[in-house]
Protein backbone atom coordinates (compact mmCIF):
# COMPACT_ATOMS: atom_id res chain seq x y z
CA UNK A 1 0.00 0.00 0.00
CA UNK A 2 1.20 3.30 -0.89
CA UNK A 3 0.56 5.95 2.12
CA UNK A 4 -0.43 9.38 0.54
CA UNK A 5 1.42 12.24 2.29
CA UNK A 6 0.56 15.76 2.98
CA UNK A 7 3.73 17.76 3.70
CA UNK A 8 3.07 21.17 5.95
CA UNK A 9 6.01 23.19 6.11
CA UNK A 10 8.48 23.66 2.59
CA UNK A 11 11.96 24.70 4.04
CA UNK A 12 14.88 23.07 3.97
CA UNK A 13 13.91 19.79 5.58
CA UNK A 14 10.39 19.72 4.57
CA UNK A 15 11.50 19.91 0.90
CA UNK A 16 14.58 17.48 1.30
CA UNK A 17 12.22 14.63 3.39
CA UNK A 18 9.70 15.31 0.33
CA UNK A 19 12.41 14.15 -1.80
CA UNK A 20 13.22 11.28 0.00
CA UNK A 21 9.75 10.00 0.02
CA UNK A 22 9.91 10.41 -4.00
CA UNK A 23 12.68 9.39 -4.89
CA UNK A 24 14.89 7.58 -2.12
CA UNK A 25 12.01 5.72 0.36
CA UNK A 26 9.07 2.81 -0.55
CA UNK A 27 5.70 3.17 0.16
CA UNK A 28 5.01 6.39 0.14
CA UNK A 29 3.69 9.10 -2.24
CA UNK A 30 4.06 13.38 -1.56
CA UNK A 31 -0.16 13.93 -2.25
CA UNK A 32 -0.28 17.43 -1.26
CA UNK A 33 1.69 20.19 0.26
CA UNK A 34 1.35 23.59 2.01
CA UNK A 35 3.36 26.87 2.98
CA UNK A 36 3.11 29.87 5.07
CA UNK A 37 4.58 30.67 1.12
CA UNK A 38 2.69 29.58 -1.23
CA UNK A 39 5.68 30.20 -4.12
CA UNK A 40 7.70 28.61 -1.76
CA UNK A 41 5.26 25.39 -1.81
CA UNK A 42 4.65 25.75 -5.84
CA UNK A 43 8.54 26.40 -6.11
CA UNK A 44 9.05 23.13 -4.59
CA UNK A 45 6.42 20.79 -6.37
CA UNK A 46 7.69 22.34 -9.59
CA UNK A 47 11.54 21.33 -8.39
CA UNK A 48 10.81 17.76 -7.05
CA UNK A 49 8.31 17.71 -10.19
CA UNK A 50 5.66 15.94 -7.18
CA UNK A 51 2.16 14.73 -8.20
CA UNK A 52 0.93 17.28 -5.53
CA UNK A 53 -1.93 19.85 -4.54
CA UNK A 54 -1.13 23.09 -3.03
CA UNK A 55 -2.92 23.82 -0.08
CA UNK A 56 -3.90 27.29 0.99
CA UNK A 57 -3.63 26.16 4.78
CA UNK A 58 -2.09 22.71 7.16
CA UNK A 59 -5.60 22.11 8.39
CA UNK A 60 -7.14 22.09 4.77
CA UNK A 61 -4.44 19.90 3.52
CA UNK A 62 -4.85 17.61 6.99
CA UNK A 63 -8.82 17.74 5.80
CA UNK A 64 -8.53 16.04 2.99
CA UNK A 65 -9.73 13.00 2.13
CA UNK A 66 -6.87 11.68 0.08
CA UNK A 67 -4.24 12.45 2.67
CA UNK A 68 -3.25 9.43 4.45
CA UNK A 69 -0.59 11.01 6.09
CA UNK A 70 1.00 14.16 7.18
CA UNK A 71 4.88 15.73 7.66
CA UNK A 72 4.79 18.68 9.92
CA UNK A 73 7.94 20.36 8.98
CA UNK A 74 6.78 24.04 9.63
CA UNK A 75 7.88 26.81 11.60
CA UNK A 76 8.37 25.60 15.40
CA UNK A 77 5.83 27.06 16.82
CA UNK A 78 3.13 25.87 14.88
CA UNK A 79 3.62 22.35 15.52
CA UNK A 80 0.88 21.77 18.33
CA UNK A 81 -1.73 22.83 16.70
CA UNK A 82 -1.31 21.13 13.45
CA UNK A 83 -0.31 17.81 15.34
CA UNK A 84 -3.42 17.92 17.05
CA UNK A 85 -5.47 18.07 14.41
CA UNK A 86 -3.82 15.22 12.48
CA UNK A 87 -4.49 12.86 15.65
CA UNK A 88 -8.33 14.47 15.76
CA UNK A 89 -8.46 13.64 12.20
CA UNK A 90 -7.06 9.84 13.03
CA UNK A 91 -4.22 10.71 10.30
CA UNK A 92 -0.34 9.37 11.70
CA UNK A 93 1.56 12.10 11.84
CA UNK A 94 5.63 12.74 11.46
CA UNK A 95 6.39 16.08 13.20
CA UNK A 96 10.20 17.18 13.07
CA UNK A 97 11.72 18.34 16.10
CA UNK A 98 10.65 20.54 18.65
CA UNK A 99 7.22 18.44 18.97
CA UNK A 100 5.98 21.53 20.84
CA UNK A 101 7.66 24.66 21.73
CA UNK A 102 6.45 24.05 25.40
CA UNK A 103 6.33 21.24 27.57
CA UNK A 104 2.90 22.04 28.04
CA UNK A 105 1.94 21.68 24.61
CA UNK A 106 3.84 18.16 24.40
CA UNK A 107 1.48 17.60 27.23
CA UNK A 108 -1.67 18.78 25.11
CA UNK A 109 -0.73 16.12 22.63
CA UNK A 110 -0.16 13.63 24.60
CA UNK A 111 -3.33 13.76 26.26
CA UNK A 112 -4.85 14.16 22.21
CA UNK A 113 -3.04 10.81 21.41
CA UNK A 114 -4.32 9.15 24.67
CA UNK A 115 -7.80 10.33 24.03
CA UNK A 116 -7.40 9.11 20.31
CA UNK A 117 -6.75 5.39 21.88
CA UNK A 118 -3.95 4.47 19.42
CA UNK A 119 -0.31 5.66 18.48
CA UNK A 120 -0.05 7.83 15.86
CA UNK A 121 2.46 10.29 16.04
CA UNK A 122 6.66 9.93 15.44
CA UNK A 123 9.01 12.70 16.49
CA UNK A 124 11.84 13.52 14.37
CA UNK A 125 14.40 12.56 16.57
CA UNK A 126 16.58 10.77 13.88
CA UNK A 127 20.03 10.02 16.09
CA UNK A 128 18.43 6.57 17.32
CA UNK A 129 18.45 5.96 13.74
CA UNK A 130 22.37 6.81 12.87
CA UNK A 131 24.62 3.66 12.81
CA UNK A 132 26.88 4.90 14.96
CA UNK A 133 25.14 5.50 17.80
CA UNK A 134 22.97 1.86 17.02
CA UNK A 135 26.57 0.42 17.54
CA UNK A 136 27.17 2.35 20.63
CA UNK A 137 23.06 1.84 21.69
CA UNK A 138 24.10 -2.17 21.00
CA UNK A 139 27.36 -1.95 23.05
CA UNK A 140 25.79 -0.86 26.17
CA UNK A 141 22.52 -2.80 26.27
CA UNK A 142 24.96 -5.70 25.67
CA UNK A 143 26.97 -4.99 28.82
CA UNK A 144 30.35 -4.57 26.98
CA UNK A 145 31.31 -1.82 29.15
CA UNK A 146 29.62 -2.80 32.58
CA UNK A 147 27.03 0.13 34.01
CA UNK A 148 27.47 3.45 32.56
CA UNK A 149 29.74 6.04 34.88
CA UNK A 150 29.46 8.83 32.58
CA UNK A 151 29.08 10.58 29.34
CA UNK A 152 31.41 13.07 27.88
CA UNK A 153 29.68 14.66 24.75
CA UNK A 154 29.77 17.73 22.55
CA UNK A 155 27.96 19.35 19.79
CA UNK A 156 29.57 21.98 17.47
CA UNK A 157 28.72 23.91 14.58
CA UNK A 158 31.03 25.95 12.36
CA UNK A 159 28.77 28.97 13.14
CA UNK A 160 25.16 29.97 13.44
CA UNK A 161 23.00 33.28 12.23
CA UNK A 162 22.49 36.10 14.08
CA UNK A 163 19.16 35.30 14.82
CA UNK A 164 20.30 32.23 16.91
CA UNK A 165 20.02 33.41 20.93
CA UNK A 166 21.24 31.82 24.06
CA UNK A 167 18.55 29.66 24.82
CA UNK A 168 18.45 28.22 21.19
CA UNK A 169 21.59 26.23 22.06
CA UNK A 170 19.23 24.44 24.44
CA UNK A 171 15.59 23.82 22.47
CA UNK A 172 17.41 23.62 18.85
CA UNK A 173 20.78 22.41 19.39
CA UNK A 174 21.52 20.27 22.96
CA UNK A 175 17.67 18.82 21.98
CA UNK A 176 18.90 16.08 19.42
CA UNK A 177 20.93 15.24 22.77
CA UNK A 178 18.39 15.08 25.82
CA UNK A 179 16.44 12.62 23.69
CA UNK A 180 19.44 10.60 22.40
CA UNK A 181 21.34 10.07 26.39
CA UNK A 182 17.28 9.05 27.35
CA UNK A 183 17.41 6.02 24.52
CA UNK A 184 21.14 5.13 24.89
CA UNK A 185 20.71 4.50 29.00
CA UNK A 186 17.39 4.24 29.06
CA UNK A 187 17.25 5.97 31.74
CA UNK A 188 15.36 9.75 32.49
CA UNK A 189 17.15 13.03 34.30
CA UNK A 190 17.03 14.47 37.24
CA UNK A 191 18.63 17.10 37.35
CA UNK A 192 20.67 20.17 35.36
CA UNK A 193 23.06 22.81 35.24
CA UNK A 194 24.48 24.94 33.05
CA UNK A 195 28.17 26.67 32.56
CA UNK A 196 29.25 29.70 30.55
CA UNK A 197 33.40 29.32 29.85
CA UNK A 198 34.66 32.12 28.28
CA UNK A 199 33.25 33.64 25.15
CA UNK A 200 34.28 33.31 21.95
CA UNK A 201 35.19 36.08 20.00
CA UNK A 202 33.08 35.06 17.06
CA UNK A 203 29.42 35.35 18.92
CA UNK A 204 27.40 38.09 18.77
CA UNK A 205 26.19 39.99 21.86
CA UNK A 206 22.99 37.75 22.25
CA UNK A 207 24.48 34.11 22.36
CA UNK A 208 26.88 32.89 24.94
CA UNK A 209 29.08 30.55 23.28
CA UNK A 210 30.33 27.89 24.17
CA UNK A 211 28.08 26.68 27.16
CA UNK A 212 28.76 23.39 29.23
CA UNK A 213 25.32 21.30 30.20
CA UNK A 214 25.63 19.04 33.20
CA UNK A 215 22.94 16.85 33.63
CA UNK A 216 22.41 14.27 36.19
CA UNK A 217 20.15 10.95 35.05
CA UNK A 218 17.72 9.41 37.49
CA UNK A 219 19.84 5.99 38.29
CA UNK A 220 23.12 8.24 39.11
CA UNK A 221 25.36 8.48 35.44
CA UNK A 222 27.01 11.96 35.17
CA UNK A 223 26.78 13.73 31.82
CA UNK A 224 28.36 16.79 30.33
CA UNK A 225 28.08 18.23 27.16
CA UNK A 226 29.88 21.01 25.38
CA UNK A 227 27.63 23.10 22.98
CA UNK A 228 29.82 25.44 21.16
CA UNK A 229 27.72 26.38 17.67
CA UNK A 230 30.74 28.77 16.70
CA UNK A 231 33.83 26.06 16.68
CA UNK A 232 34.87 27.14 12.65
CA UNK A 233 36.41 23.96 12.15
CA UNK A 234 33.31 22.11 11.11
CA UNK A 235 30.01 20.06 12.46
CA UNK A 236 31.46 17.50 15.36
CA UNK A 237 29.34 15.21 17.37
CA UNK A 238 30.99 13.52 19.88
CA UNK A 239 29.92 10.79 22.52
CA UNK A 240 32.07 8.85 24.57
CA UNK A 241 30.76 6.50 27.33
CA UNK A 242 32.47 5.99 30.36
CA UNK A 243 31.17 2.33 31.78
CA UNK A 244 32.78 0.45 34.66
CA UNK A 245 34.75 -1.96 32.73
CA UNK A 246 35.22 -0.07 29.54
CA UNK A 247 34.56 3.15 27.43
CA UNK A 248 32.89 3.50 24.22
CA UNK A 249 33.40 6.34 21.71
CA UNK A 250 30.68 7.04 19.07
CA UNK A 251 32.45 6.37 15.79
CA UNK A 252 33.54 9.07 13.34
CA UNK A 253 31.68 9.09 9.99
CA UNK A 254 33.59 7.65 6.96
CA UNK A 255 35.56 9.66 5.36
CA UNK A 256 39.17 9.30 3.13
CA UNK A 257 42.25 9.14 4.93
CA UNK A 258 44.54 11.17 2.69
CA UNK A 259 48.84 11.77 2.87
CA UNK A 260 50.14 14.61 1.44
CA UNK A 261 51.79 17.07 1.74
CA UNK A 262 53.64 16.15 5.00
CA UNK A 263 50.64 15.91 6.51
CA UNK A 264 48.15 13.15 7.58
CA UNK A 265 44.50 14.36 7.32
CA UNK A 266 41.16 13.53 6.86
CA UNK A 267 38.27 16.17 5.93
CA UNK A 268 35.71 17.12 8.77
CA UNK A 269 31.95 17.85 7.90
CA UNK A 270 30.44 21.52 7.59
CA UNK A 271 26.80 20.69 7.27
CA UNK A 272 24.65 18.67 9.78
CA UNK A 273 22.19 17.34 6.85
CA UNK A 274 25.27 15.70 5.71
CA UNK A 275 26.43 14.02 8.88
CA UNK A 276 22.86 12.16 9.21
CA UNK A 277 21.83 12.02 5.75
CA UNK A 278 21.63 8.44 5.80
CA UNK A 279 19.44 8.25 9.56
CA UNK A 280 16.96 10.14 8.09
CA UNK A 281 16.29 8.31 5.49
CA UNK A 282 16.20 5.37 7.68
CA UNK A 283 13.94 7.12 10.05
CA UNK A 284 11.59 8.36 7.63
CA UNK A 285 11.35 4.78 5.85
CA UNK A 286 10.39 3.29 9.57
CA UNK A 287 7.55 6.23 9.59
CA UNK A 288 6.51 5.05 6.68
CA UNK A 289 6.26 1.49 6.95
CA UNK A 290 5.04 2.00 10.30
CA UNK A 291 2.11 3.69 8.52
CA UNK A 292 1.60 0.65 6.51
CA UNK A 293 1.81 -2.07 9.46
CA UNK A 294 -0.63 0.73 11.22
CA UNK A 295 2.01 0.23 14.65
CA UNK A 296 4.78 3.68 15.08
CA UNK A 297 7.96 2.86 16.14
CA UNK A 298 10.11 5.45 16.38
CA UNK A 299 10.56 8.20 19.06
CA UNK A 300 6.93 9.11 20.63
CA UNK A 301 5.32 11.95 21.89
CA UNK A 302 6.05 10.72 25.42
CA UNK A 303 10.03 11.32 24.27
CA UNK A 304 8.79 14.72 22.73
CA UNK A 305 7.73 15.56 26.14
CA UNK A 306 10.80 13.99 27.94
CA UNK A 307 12.79 15.95 25.66
CA UNK A 308 11.19 19.33 25.89
CA UNK A 309 10.54 19.18 30.22
CA UNK A 310 14.34 18.58 30.58
CA UNK A 311 14.96 21.66 27.81
CA UNK A 312 12.69 23.37 29.89
CA UNK A 313 15.34 22.99 33.05
CA UNK A 314 17.65 23.61 30.97
CA UNK A 315 16.80 27.12 30.02
CA UNK A 316 16.11 27.68 33.60
CA UNK A 317 19.46 26.59 35.00
CA UNK A 318 21.36 28.90 31.70
CA UNK A 319 19.63 31.94 33.86
CA UNK A 320 19.69 31.25 36.91
CA UNK A 321 23.21 29.57 37.42
CA UNK A 322 21.81 26.43 40.23
CA UNK A 323 21.53 22.77 39.60
CA UNK A 324 17.68 22.71 38.48
CA UNK A 325 15.47 19.65 39.16
CA UNK A 326 14.05 17.93 36.32
CA UNK A 327 10.55 16.48 37.01
CA UNK A 328 8.87 14.04 34.77
CA UNK A 329 5.47 12.70 35.40
CA UNK A 330 4.60 9.05 35.65
CA UNK A 331 4.83 7.26 32.30
CA UNK A 332 1.66 6.26 31.23
CA UNK A 333 1.25 2.65 30.23
CA UNK A 334 -0.25 3.78 26.81
CA UNK A 335 3.82 4.44 26.24
CA UNK A 336 5.30 2.01 27.71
Amino acid sequence: MTIRIGVIGTGAIGADHARRINQTLTGGKVVAVTDVNREQAEAVVDRLQLDAKVYDNGHDLIAAADVDAVLVTSWGPTHEEFVVAAIKAGKYVFCEKPLATTAQGCFNIVEAEQAAGKRLVQVGFMRPYDSGYRQLKACIDAGDIGEPLMIHAAHRNPTVPERYITEMAIHDTLIHELDVFRWLLNDDYKSAQVIFPRKTRYTHSQLADPQIVLLETVKGTRIDVEVFVNCQYGYDIQCSVVGEEGIANLPEPQSLLMRKGAKLSNEILMDWKDRFIAAYDVELQDFLDGCNAGQMRGASSWDGLAAAVAADACVKAQQTGQIEAIEMPPRPAFYA
